[in-house]
């Protein structure tokens, strides 16, 4: 008797490997004929038969299916656990209790001790002290059921040390929403304070070197500009004052020629008499002394203007050259306050000398930007003013940092800008009245200088800005 065909309930997929059964007959579990039971036709006992080798196949697929499932289940375990130890982060597993259940190989390195020891311990013995530890026994705490994230935390070094960790932890739930335990993964903040640090470096640099391509060209064009205007200027103002110089001494002869003519009185004559009062010959000869010292006065200071602009166009020509930083702050204050408004005041209360190493060109740009800037804060005052004075600890003879304080009776900095304030491009004036770029340069030119600029509001009111430069050796 040959099997019949499989039922149509059957699995439709074929087994791997089939193997067909004997009959039952032939394996002596079918009984012969004579010893069929009463009442019992052969009939029926066929269709057992092929019962019994239906569900015998179906087993044997089951058993091939498992087979499958367990070497791909056993596969992904093995990829989980290939991920799990070269992960750099640290990895614990732990029940809702704490308790340890599973650790990765970056954690076992970073505390030097193996899974063996740590399995079933406390997670909270791994952290080094008790304030650590009570804030992670907050994560497993019965209303703690969100996630943590970047909760830094101290973790026993395998040397003993304290190391600072950047903890997440995200709970761990079962089919039903119950907690089973916690997840809690981690980095060392030393790392990522490294990477951040680098990363603001570089950002910052990057800002400095633009800001500074573009100072370079804008100074460089306008350096160019301003000395050629000067080197036009200087030559007449050179010839005005050699003249005048010559001029003054022979008036100095011609009014002792003048005075002894009419001393002796060899040509005195009623003519003469009268055309000297006409003429207020006199007169001529007072103002002669006070004309021609004015008339120098005036080529001297037209030459220091010209001969400041000859510097400030050579800006980086001596970078490291000893300068008196009190003859910079006031030039400075005497260029802005001849074009600034008529009634602003600055008042200098500075010693007779200050001597700095740099540049006079650049220190002279941050004093400018800095006095412009109060002459434009105090527009809305009454009385618009600004004090430049030495900081209270620079009063001492021997000291090494050089403290300078615009202190303005303007309205003040906004809080919010305080921090921005250095920043390029940054400004509170109105579009078209400031390019947002003084201060910024300002900044750079006072770092390069070894020194600091802060600024700051005053307790009575206005602004208050802080220079520090290192003093010159003496």
């Amino acid at each position: 008797m040959s099997p019949s065909k499989p039922d149509a309930k059957s699995p439709a997929k074929p087994p791997a490997k089939r193997r067909t059964p004997r009959p039952l007959a032939e394996r002596g579990v079918l009984p012969e004929p004579a010893a069929v039971l009463d009442g019992v036709n052969e009939t029926v006992w066929i269709d057992v038969i092929h019962k019994m080798d239906e569900v015998y196949n179906d087993l044997l697929q089951y058993e091939v299916a498992l087979e499958q499932k367990n070497a791909a289940l056993e596969e992904s375990h093995q990829f989980i656990e290939s991920v799990l130890a070269s992960m750099s982060d640290i990895l614990i597993v732990c029940d809702r209790h704490g308790a340890i259940e599973e650790v990765n190989a970056s954690l076992r390195r970073f505390i030097g001790r193996d899974e063996a020891a740590l399995r079933g311990r406390p997670v909270f013995e791994l952290f080094s002290d008790e304030a650590s530890r009570q804030r992670a026994r907050g994560f497993f705490s019965a209303q703690q059921r969100a996630a943590v994230h970047d909760c830094e935390l101290l973790i026993a070094g395998g040397d003993g040390s304290a190391l600072p960790v950047s903890l997440n932890c995200t709970p761990r739930l079962s089919a039903t929403g119950k907690l089973v335990g916690m997840v809690v993964t981690g980095r060392p903040v030393g790392e990522l304070r490294r990477a951040y640090s680098a990363l603001r470096q570089a950002h910052d640099d990057l800002k400095r070197t633009q800001q500074q391509l573009l100072h370079s060209e804008k100074m460089a064009s306008l350096g160019r500009l301003v000395a050629g205007v000067a080197h036009e200027l200087n030559n007449p103002i050179s010839f005005v004052l050699g003249n005048v110089l010559a001029l003054q001494r022979y008036a100095g002869r011609l009014q002792t020629y003048l005075e002894n003519v009419h001393s002796c009185g060899c040509a005195h004559t009623p003519q003469l008499e009268q055309l000297r009062r006409e003429l207020r010959i006199d007169r001529i000869l007072q103002d002669m002394t006070p004309l021609l010292d004015g008339m120098i006065e005036g080529a001297e200071r037209t030459r220091d203007i010209v001969d400041g602009l000859k510097r400030f166009s050579a800006i980086d020509r001596h970078a490291e050259e000893s300068f008196d930083l009190v003859e910079v702050v006031e030039r400075a204050v005497r260029w802005v306050t001849r074009s600034g408004l008529p009634n602003f005041r600055v008042n200098v209360d500075l010693p007779p000398e200050l001597p700095v190493l740099g540049s006079s060109g650049q220190l002279q740009q941050v004093v400018m930007n800095i006095v412009q800037n109060a002459c434009d804060a105090t527009a809305g005052q009454p009385v618009p003013r600004l004090d430049i004075s030495l900081g209270a600890d620079e009063r001492a003879e021997a000291a090494e940092t050089i403290v300078l304080c615009f202190a303005d009776n303007g309205p003040g900095i906004a809080p919010e800008n305080l921090a921005r304030l250095f920043d390029p491009f940054f400004t509170t004036k109105p579009v078209g009245q400031g390019t947002g770029l003084g201060l910024s340069i300002s900044y750079g030119i006072v770092e390069r200088h070894g020194g600091t600029l802060q600024a700051a509001n005053r307790p009575e009111g206005g602004a208050r800005f802080v220079l520090r430069l290192p003093c010159a050796p003496r």
